[in-house]
Protein backbone atom coordinates (compact mmCIF):
# COMPACT_ATOMS: atom_id res chain seq x y z
CA UNK A 1 0.00 0.00 0.00
CA UNK A 2 1.17 3.48 -0.67
CA UNK A 3 2.78 6.07 1.23
CA UNK A 4 0.15 8.23 0.68
CA UNK A 5 -2.54 5.94 2.15
CA UNK A 6 -1.61 6.90 5.25
CA UNK A 7 -3.90 10.31 4.23
CA UNK A 8 -6.58 7.95 3.35
CA UNK A 9 -8.39 7.95 6.83
CA UNK A 10 -8.53 12.13 7.49
CA UNK A 11 -9.47 12.20 3.71
CA UNK A 12 -12.89 10.21 4.52
CA UNK A 13 -13.60 11.44 7.44
CA UNK A 14 -12.86 15.25 7.26
CA UNK A 15 -14.82 16.64 4.04
CA UNK A 16 -18.33 16.50 5.46
CA UNK A 17 -17.85 17.55 8.89
CA UNK A 18 -18.56 21.28 8.44
CA UNK A 19 -21.71 21.76 6.16
CA UNK A 20 -25.23 21.53 6.38
CA UNK A 21 -28.06 20.06 4.67
CA UNK A 22 -29.62 23.13 4.04
CA UNK A 23 -26.13 24.16 1.33
CA UNK A 24 -26.56 20.80 -0.35
CA UNK A 25 -26.87 22.14 -3.93
CA UNK A 26 -27.33 20.23 -7.51
CA UNK A 27 -24.77 20.77 -9.71
CA UNK A 28 -25.75 17.86 -12.40
CA UNK A 29 -26.97 19.49 -15.09
CA UNK A 30 -29.38 16.23 -16.22
CA UNK A 31 -31.34 17.18 -13.26
CA UNK A 32 -32.66 20.85 -13.38
CA UNK A 33 -36.15 20.80 -12.02
CA UNK A 34 -38.19 24.35 -11.51
CA UNK A 35 -39.93 23.41 -8.45
CA UNK A 36 -36.96 22.11 -6.64
CA UNK A 37 -35.26 25.15 -7.72
CA UNK A 38 -37.48 27.74 -6.23
CA UNK A 39 -37.71 25.48 -3.43
CA UNK A 40 -34.47 25.61 -2.62
CA UNK A 41 -34.57 29.66 -2.61
CA UNK A 42 -36.07 29.61 0.60
CA UNK A 43 -32.47 29.72 3.23
CA UNK A 44 -34.62 29.57 6.04
CA UNK A 45 -35.55 25.73 5.28
CA UNK A 46 -33.31 23.11 5.06
CA UNK A 47 -33.50 20.90 1.87
CA UNK A 48 -32.52 17.20 0.95
CA UNK A 49 -29.90 17.57 -1.52
CA UNK A 50 -30.31 16.60 -4.94
CA UNK A 51 -27.69 14.27 -5.93
CA UNK A 52 -26.63 11.09 -4.10
CA UNK A 53 -26.43 7.40 -4.64
CA UNK A 54 -24.98 3.88 -3.84
CA UNK A 55 -24.63 1.22 -5.82
CA UNK A 56 -22.36 -2.18 -6.48
CA UNK A 57 -21.28 -4.15 -9.72
CA UNK A 58 -19.21 -6.21 -11.31
CA UNK A 59 -16.26 -5.18 -13.35
CA UNK A 60 -14.80 -6.95 -15.91
CA UNK A 61 -11.55 -6.22 -17.44
CA UNK A 62 -8.42 -7.54 -20.42
CA UNK A 63 -5.56 -8.38 -18.81
CA UNK A 64 -2.38 -6.35 -20.92
CA UNK A 65 -0.11 -8.66 -19.46
CA UNK A 66 1.26 -11.89 -21.03
CA UNK A 67 -0.19 -14.10 -19.00
CA UNK A 68 -2.17 -17.64 -19.08
CA UNK A 69 -5.33 -15.55 -17.49
CA UNK A 70 -6.63 -12.92 -20.28
CA UNK A 71 -9.68 -11.47 -17.98
CA UNK A 72 -10.10 -10.30 -14.25
CA UNK A 73 -13.10 -9.64 -12.78
CA UNK A 74 -13.92 -7.21 -9.49
CA UNK A 75 -17.24 -6.54 -7.15
CA UNK A 76 -16.97 -2.93 -6.93
CA UNK A 77 -19.26 -0.61 -3.97
CA UNK A 78 -20.14 2.81 -5.16
CA UNK A 79 -20.99 5.99 -3.56
CA UNK A 80 -22.40 9.15 -4.92
CA UNK A 81 -22.82 12.60 -3.17
CA UNK A 82 -22.03 16.26 -3.89
CA UNK A 83 -22.32 19.35 -2.04
CA UNK A 84 -20.56 22.64 -2.10
CA UNK A 85 -17.24 21.12 -0.52
CA UNK A 86 -16.79 18.27 -1.52
CA UNK A 87 -18.05 15.35 -3.99
CA UNK A 88 -17.77 11.59 -4.23
CA UNK A 89 -18.25 10.14 -7.66
CA UNK A 90 -17.94 6.54 -7.86
CA UNK A 91 -14.30 5.41 -7.62
CA UNK A 92 -13.07 9.36 -7.79
CA UNK A 93 -14.04 12.07 -5.30
CA UNK A 94 -12.29 15.48 -4.14
CA UNK A 95 -12.50 18.44 -2.00
CA UNK A 96 -13.41 22.02 -3.53
CA UNK A 97 -10.17 24.05 -2.98
CA UNK A 98 -11.87 26.80 -5.28
CA UNK A 99 -15.38 26.64 -7.21
CA UNK A 100 -18.29 28.92 -8.94
CA UNK A 101 -20.60 27.93 -11.40
CA UNK A 102 -18.24 26.66 -14.00
CA UNK A 103 -15.06 26.10 -12.73
CA UNK A 104 -13.47 24.14 -9.77
CA UNK A 105 -10.24 23.80 -8.22
CA UNK A 106 -10.03 20.16 -6.32
CA UNK A 107 -7.74 18.28 -3.65
CA UNK A 108 -8.51 15.01 -5.88
CA UNK A 109 -8.01 11.07 -5.57
CA UNK A 110 -9.41 8.58 -8.01
CA UNK A 111 -8.95 4.58 -7.78
CA UNK A 112 -6.04 3.25 -9.46
CA UNK A 113 -6.61 -0.58 -11.04
CA UNK A 114 -3.84 -2.76 -11.88
CA UNK A 115 -4.84 -5.54 -13.94
CA UNK A 116 -3.06 -8.77 -13.42
CA UNK A 117 -4.47 -12.27 -12.58
CA UNK A 118 -6.55 -12.75 -9.31
CA UNK A 119 -4.47 -15.20 -7.55
CA UNK A 120 -1.47 -11.94 -7.44
CA UNK A 121 -3.50 -9.50 -6.47
CA UNK A 122 -3.71 -10.38 -2.73
CA UNK A 123 0.35 -10.60 -2.37
CA UNK A 124 0.69 -7.45 -4.95
CA UNK A 125 -2.16 -5.29 -3.49
CA UNK A 126 -1.52 -3.21 -6.49
CA UNK A 127 -4.80 -1.11 -6.66
CA UNK A 128 -4.86 2.15 -4.91
CA UNK A 129 -6.45 5.56 -4.16
CA UNK A 130 -4.01 8.09 -5.82
CA UNK A 131 -4.33 11.66 -4.58
CA UNK A 132 -3.34 14.90 -6.65
CA UNK A 133 -4.96 18.15 -8.12
CA UNK A 134 -7.62 18.60 -10.45
CA UNK A 135 -9.02 21.22 -12.26
CA UNK A 136 -12.93 20.58 -13.60
CA UNK A 137 -14.86 23.31 -16.46
CA UNK A 138 -18.65 23.20 -16.33
CA UNK A 139 -21.16 24.19 -18.61
CA UNK A 140 -24.66 22.84 -19.57
CA UNK A 141 -24.13 18.86 -19.96
CA UNK A 142 -20.54 19.61 -20.93
CA UNK A 143 -17.70 18.71 -18.50
CA UNK A 144 -14.09 18.56 -18.99
CA UNK A 145 -11.21 18.03 -16.08
CA UNK A 146 -7.45 17.93 -16.42
CA UNK A 147 -5.38 16.23 -13.46
CA UNK A 148 -1.65 15.99 -11.88
CA UNK A 149 -1.54 12.95 -9.77
CA UNK A 150 1.08 10.66 -7.80
CA UNK A 151 1.09 7.52 -6.46
CA UNK A 152 2.56 6.94 -2.87
CA UNK A 153 5.98 6.01 -4.62
CA UNK A 154 5.56 10.09 -6.38
CA UNK A 155 5.54 7.66 -9.81
CA UNK A 156 3.76 10.64 -11.69
CA UNK A 157 1.31 10.87 -13.78
CA UNK A 158 -2.01 13.21 -15.45
CA UNK A 159 -4.69 13.12 -17.22
CA UNK A 160 -7.25 15.00 -19.28
CA UNK A 161 -11.06 14.46 -19.74
CA UNK A 162 -13.81 15.78 -21.32
CA UNK A 163 -17.36 13.86 -21.06
CA UNK A 164 -20.78 14.89 -22.10
CA UNK A 165 -23.95 14.46 -19.54
CA UNK A 166 -27.11 13.44 -21.60
CA UNK A 167 -30.64 12.66 -20.57
CA UNK A 168 -33.41 10.69 -22.98
CA UNK A 169 -36.58 9.29 -20.93
CA UNK A 170 -34.81 7.04 -18.64
CA UNK A 171 -31.54 6.81 -19.79
CA UNK A 172 -28.38 9.02 -18.87
CA UNK A 173 -25.83 8.50 -21.13
CA UNK A 174 -22.41 10.03 -20.47
CA UNK A 175 -19.56 9.34 -23.40
CA UNK A 176 -16.17 9.85 -22.37
CA UNK A 177 -12.83 10.56 -23.53
CA UNK A 178 -9.21 10.41 -21.98
CA UNK A 179 -5.84 10.95 -22.58
CA UNK A 180 -3.38 10.19 -19.85
CA UNK A 181 0.33 11.04 -19.40
CA UNK A 182 2.49 9.05 -17.67
CA UNK A 183 6.50 9.20 -16.41
CA UNK A 184 9.08 6.96 -17.17
CA UNK A 185 8.98 6.11 -13.36
CA UNK A 186 5.40 5.52 -14.32
CA UNK A 187 5.60 3.15 -16.78
CA UNK A 188 8.83 1.65 -15.74
CA UNK A 189 6.93 -0.38 -12.40
CA UNK A 190 3.67 -0.50 -13.32
CA UNK A 191 4.86 -2.16 -17.31
CA UNK A 192 8.45 -2.64 -17.23
CA UNK A 193 8.10 -4.89 -13.12
CA UNK A 194 10.98 -2.33 -12.40
CA UNK A 195 12.90 -3.85 -15.11
CA UNK A 196 13.08 -2.42 -18.10
CA UNK A 197 12.06 1.79 -18.64
CA UNK A 198 10.03 1.76 -21.47
CA UNK A 199 10.16 5.74 -21.20
CA UNK A 200 7.41 8.68 -20.14
CA UNK A 201 4.16 8.18 -23.01
CA UNK A 202 0.68 8.22 -23.42
CA UNK A 203 -2.33 6.11 -23.53
CA UNK A 204 -5.67 6.69 -24.90
CA UNK A 205 -9.48 5.92 -23.52
CA UNK A 206 -12.78 6.03 -24.22
CA UNK A 207 -15.83 4.53 -23.19
CA UNK A 208 -19.49 5.18 -22.51
CA UNK A 209 -21.23 5.35 -19.01
CA UNK A 210 -24.80 4.36 -18.56
CA UNK A 211 -27.90 4.76 -16.49
CA UNK A 212 -31.17 3.19 -16.88
CA UNK A 213 -34.27 4.28 -14.46
CA UNK A 214 -36.19 1.05 -13.73
CA UNK A 215 -38.47 1.87 -10.97
CA UNK A 216 -38.80 4.52 -8.41
CA UNK A 217 -34.94 4.92 -6.63
CA UNK A 218 -33.74 1.81 -8.68
CA UNK A 219 -31.46 2.24 -11.53
CA UNK A 220 -29.43 -0.12 -13.54
CA UNK A 221 -25.69 0.58 -14.27
CA UNK A 222 -23.93 -0.28 -17.66
CA UNK A 223 -20.25 1.25 -18.34
CA UNK A 224 -17.68 0.40 -21.13
CA UNK A 225 -14.36 1.56 -22.35
CA UNK A 226 -11.46 0.56 -23.92
CA UNK A 227 -7.56 2.06 -23.26
CA UNK A 228 -5.05 2.11 -25.90
CA UNK A 229 -1.15 1.65 -24.64
CA UNK A 230 1.60 3.54 -26.18
CA UNK A 231 3.47 1.51 -28.95
CA UNK A 232 6.71 2.02 -26.40
CA UNK A 233 4.46 -0.45 -23.91
CA UNK A 234 2.96 -2.49 -25.83
CA UNK A 235 6.60 -3.65 -27.43
CA UNK A 236 7.62 -4.85 -23.50
CA UNK A 237 8.10 -8.11 -23.59
CA UNK A 238 5.88 -7.84 -20.75
CA UNK A 239 2.79 -7.18 -22.11
CA UNK A 240 0.66 -8.83 -24.77
CA UNK A 241 -2.32 -6.75 -25.37
CA UNK A 242 -2.32 -2.79 -26.90
CA UNK A 243 -6.39 -2.66 -26.44
CA UNK A 244 -7.63 -3.38 -22.97
CA UNK A 245 -11.53 -3.58 -22.78
CA UNK A 246 -13.62 -3.07 -19.76
CA UNK A 247 -17.02 -3.05 -18.65
CA UNK A 248 -19.02 -2.59 -15.65
CA UNK A 249 -22.57 -3.85 -14.46
CA UNK A 250 -24.39 -2.88 -11.34
CA UNK A 251 -27.34 -1.69 -9.84
CA UNK A 252 -27.53 1.09 -7.31
CA UNK A 253 -30.30 3.58 -5.68
CA UNK A 254 -30.46 6.59 -6.53
CA UNK A 255 -32.87 9.80 -6.35
CA UNK A 256 -35.85 9.04 -8.51
CA UNK A 257 -35.32 11.16 -11.68
CA UNK A 258 -39.66 11.45 -12.20
CA UNK A 259 -40.99 12.58 -8.35
CA UNK A 260 -37.66 14.86 -6.78
CA UNK A 261 -37.74 15.39 -3.11
CA UNK A 262 -39.08 18.83 -2.71
CA UNK A 263 -39.83 18.14 0.98
CA UNK A 264 -38.02 20.28 3.52
CA UNK A 265 -36.07 18.33 6.28
CA UNK A 266 -38.39 17.76 9.59
CA UNK A 267 -35.65 18.61 12.71
CA UNK A 268 -36.34 15.13 13.89
CA UNK A 269 -34.17 13.41 10.81
CA UNK A 270 -31.93 16.21 9.93
CA UNK A 271 -27.99 16.41 10.49
CA UNK A 272 -26.98 13.85 13.30
CA UNK A 273 -23.64 13.08 15.46
CA UNK A 274 -23.11 9.53 17.06
CA UNK A 275 -20.50 9.00 19.85
CA UNK A 276 -20.25 4.85 20.31
CA UNK A 277 -17.40 2.74 21.90
CA UNK A 278 -17.01 -0.64 20.91
CA UNK A 279 -15.65 -4.10 21.95
CA UNK A 280 -14.28 -7.00 19.20
CA UNK A 281 -15.49 -10.38 18.57
CA UNK A 282 -13.91 -12.92 16.53
CA UNK A 283 -17.07 -13.90 15.67
CA UNK A 284 -18.61 -13.75 12.14
CA UNK A 285 -21.74 -12.03 11.36
CA UNK A 286 -23.80 -14.77 11.57
CA UNK A 287 -22.75 -15.86 15.34
CA UNK A 288 -23.52 -12.06 16.29
CA UNK A 289 -27.06 -12.06 15.07
CA UNK A 290 -27.83 -15.11 16.43
CA UNK A 291 -26.40 -14.23 19.84
CA UNK A 292 -23.41 -16.41 19.99
CA UNK A 293 -20.75 -13.88 19.57
CA UNK A 294 -17.67 -14.61 21.42
CA UNK A 295 -15.14 -11.69 23.48
CA UNK A 296 -12.19 -11.08 22.34
CA UNK A 297 -9.36 -12.58 25.09
CA UNK A 298 -7.65 -9.42 24.56
CA UNK A 299 -10.22 -6.77 25.11
CA UNK A 300 -9.45 -4.76 21.73
CA UNK A 301 -12.00 -1.88 21.92
CA UNK A 302 -13.01 1.30 19.32
CA UNK A 303 -14.27 4.85 19.78
CA UNK A 304 -15.80 6.59 17.31
CA UNK A 305 -17.81 9.72 16.15
CA UNK A 306 -19.65 9.62 13.31
CA UNK A 307 -21.38 12.52 11.43
CA UNK A 308 -24.78 12.55 9.22
CA UNK A 309 -26.78 14.66 6.27
CA UNK A 310 -29.63 13.72 5.29
CA UNK A 311 -30.27 12.75 1.73
CA UNK A 312 -34.25 11.80 1.37
CA UNK A 313 -37.11 10.63 3.83
CA UNK A 314 -38.08 8.06 1.14
CA UNK A 315 -37.12 5.20 -0.39
CA UNK A 316 -38.96 3.26 -3.02
CA UNK A 317 -42.25 5.43 -1.54
CA UNK A 318 -41.52 4.04 2.19
CA UNK A 319 -40.34 6.00 5.07
CA UNK A 320 -36.76 4.94 5.14
CA UNK A 321 -35.06 7.57 6.29
CA UNK A 322 -31.40 7.89 4.04
CA UNK A 323 -28.16 9.88 5.61
CA UNK A 324 -24.73 10.26 4.11
CA UNK A 325 -22.29 9.59 6.74
CA UNK A 326 -18.45 9.51 7.90
CA UNK A 327 -17.05 8.89 10.96
CA UNK A 328 -13.09 8.66 12.57
CA UNK A 329 -12.63 5.43 14.64
CA UNK A 330 -9.89 5.44 17.14
CA UNK A 331 -8.45 1.83 18.05
CA UNK A 332 -7.33 2.11 21.50
CA UNK A 333 -4.03 -0.02 22.14
CA UNK A 334 -3.85 -2.72 24.13
CA UNK A 335 -1.46 -5.90 25.01
CA UNK A 336 -1.15 -7.17 21.10
CA UNK A 337 -1.64 -3.61 19.24
CA UNK A 338 -0.61 0.03 19.28
CA UNK A 339 -3.02 2.81 18.73
CA UNK A 340 -4.67 3.08 15.21
CA UNK A 341 -6.92 5.36 13.29
CA UNK A 342 -9.31 4.49 11.00
CA UNK A 343 -11.58 6.58 8.54
CA UNK A 344 -15.23 5.51 7.10
CA UNK A 345 -17.91 6.67 4.62
CA UNK A 346 -21.10 4.90 3.38
CA UNK A 347 -24.77 5.69 3.05
CA UNK A 348 -26.89 4.68 6.42
CA UNK A 349 -30.93 3.85 6.12
CA UNK A 350 -33.27 3.87 8.95
CA UNK A 351 -36.61 2.18 8.74
CA UNK A 352 -38.47 3.44 12.41
CA UNK A 353 -40.93 1.16 14.45
CA UNK A 354 -43.72 3.09 16.45
CA UNK A 355 -44.64 0.90 18.94
CA UNK A 356 -45.30 3.64 21.60
CA UNK A 357 -42.03 4.26 21.88
CA UNK A 358 -39.91 4.89 18.87
CA UNK A 359 -37.25 1.68 17.52
CA UNK A 360 -35.34 2.18 14.64
CA UNK A 361 -33.64 -0.34 12.35
CA UNK A 362 -30.30 0.37 10.34
CA UNK A 363 -28.28 -0.53 7.99
CA UNK A 364 -24.85 1.24 6.23
CA UNK A 365 -22.57 0.64 3.17
CA UNK A 366 -19.57 2.02 2.58
CA UNK A 367 -15.73 1.95 2.83
CA UNK A 368 -13.27 1.33 5.97
CA UNK A 369 -9.73 2.47 5.85
CA UNK A 370 -7.23 1.94 8.46
CA UNK A 371 -3.61 3.38 9.39
CA UNK A 372 -2.84 0.14 10.12
CA UNK A 373 -4.69 -3.39 10.02
CA UNK A 374 -5.98 -4.47 13.77
CA UNK A 375 -5.01 -7.17 15.87
CA UNK A 376 -8.37 -8.83 15.68
CA UNK A 377 -8.43 -8.43 11.78
CA UNK A 378 -5.01 -9.30 11.21
CA UNK A 379 -4.97 -13.28 13.57
CA UNK A 380 -7.88 -13.86 11.50
CA UNK A 381 -6.44 -13.45 8.19
CA UNK A 382 -3.02 -14.59 8.89
CA UNK A 383 -4.74 -17.77 9.75
CA UNK A 384 -6.09 -18.23 6.34
CA UNK A 385 -3.02 -17.15 4.84
CA UNK A 386 -4.04 -13.83 3.35
CA UNK A 387 -2.13 -10.47 3.27
CA UNK A 388 -4.27 -7.97 5.16
CA UNK A 389 -5.69 -5.00 3.29
CA UNK A 390 -6.27 -1.26 4.81
CA UNK A 391 -9.11 -0.41 2.62
CA UNK A 392 -11.97 -2.78 3.33
CA UNK A 393 -16.04 -2.73 2.24
CA UNK A 394 -17.86 -1.50 5.08
CA UNK A 395 -20.85 -2.27 6.79
CA UNK A 396 -23.22 -1.13 10.03
CA UNK A 397 -26.18 -2.94 11.31
CA UNK A 398 -28.00 -0.97 14.19
CA UNK A 399 -31.02 -0.90 16.55
CA UNK A 400 -32.15 1.87 18.29
CA UNK A 401 -34.87 3.49 21.11
CA UNK A 402 -36.02 6.85 21.31
CA UNK A 403 -34.44 8.63 24.48
CA UNK A 404 -37.70 11.37 24.62
CA UNK A 405 -40.22 8.60 24.27
CA UNK A 406 -38.50 6.38 27.15
CA UNK A 407 -38.19 8.81 29.55
CA UNK A 408 -41.44 10.73 28.25
CA UNK A 409 -39.19 13.80 27.85
CA UNK A 410 -39.80 15.79 24.56
CA UNK A 411 -36.32 17.81 25.10
CA UNK A 412 -34.63 14.87 24.11
CA UNK A 413 -37.08 13.47 21.30
CA UNK A 414 -34.29 13.79 18.74
CA UNK A 415 -31.80 11.14 20.79
CA UNK A 416 -31.22 7.92 20.48
CA UNK A 417 -29.59 5.24 22.28
CA UNK A 418 -28.71 1.98 20.27
CA UNK A 419 -26.60 -0.56 19.68
CA UNK A 420 -24.51 -1.62 16.17
CA UNK A 421 -22.12 -3.72 14.95
CA UNK A 422 -18.88 -2.24 13.33
CA UNK A 423 -17.99 -4.67 10.41
CA UNK A 424 -15.13 -4.56 7.75
CA UNK A 425 -15.22 -7.55 5.25
CA UNK A 426 -13.38 -8.29 1.25
CA UNK A 427 -16.81 -9.31 -0.20
CA UNK A 428 -15.25 -12.99 -0.07
CA UNK A 429 -12.12 -12.27 -2.27
CA UNK A 430 -14.43 -10.63 -5.11
CA UNK A 431 -12.66 -7.33 -5.15
CA UNK A 432 -8.78 -6.42 -5.78
CA UNK A 433 -9.86 -3.01 -4.72
CA UNK A 434 -9.87 -5.08 -0.58
CA UNK A 435 -6.82 -7.50 -1.39
CA UNK A 436 -8.90 -9.93 -2.79
CA UNK A 437 -9.58 -11.36 1.04
CA UNK A 438 -12.09 -13.36 2.33
CA UNK A 439 -12.67 -11.85 6.41
CA UNK A 440 -12.01 -9.26 8.48
CA UNK A 441 -13.13 -8.01 11.67
CA UNK A 442 -16.74 -7.11 14.15
CA UNK A 443 -17.05 -4.97 16.56
CA UNK A 444 -19.92 -4.88 18.81
CA UNK A 445 -20.44 -1.41 19.90
CA UNK A 446 -23.26 1.18 22.17
CA UNK A 447 -23.75 4.25 20.63
CA UNK A 448 -25.40 7.91 21.26
CA UNK A 449 -27.02 9.21 18.13
CA UNK A 450 -28.30 12.80 18.46
CA UNK A 451 -30.23 14.73 15.25
CA UNK A 452 -29.91 18.48 15.02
Amino acid sequence: MSKYSKLIPFFLCICPLSVTASENVEVEPLASNKTSESAHTDKTVEYFPSKWGVGIGMRRADIPYATEDDVVTDVMPLIEFENDYFFLDGLEGGVHLWKNDEHQVNIYSRFRFVDIPQEYQNETQSDAFDFGIQYRFQKEGLEADAAFMSDGNKRYYGYTRTQYHWTAGDWQLNPFAEFQWKSNSFNEHYYGFDQIDPGAGLAFSAGLNTRYHLASNLYLLANFGVTRLENDIYDLPTIENQYQFESFFGFGFYPDAKRPNTNPVPKESGEFLRVAHGWATPSNLNEILTGNAKGDRYNNQLTSLFYGIPLSDSLFTLPIDLYFTAGGVWHHDSEVQDNLAEGVIGVKAFYTLDLGWRFRIGVAEGLSYVSEVTYIEGSELDEKDYRPSKLLNYLDFSFDVNIGDVFNYAPLQNAWLGYSIHHRSGIFETSSAFGRIKGGSNYNTVYVQWHF
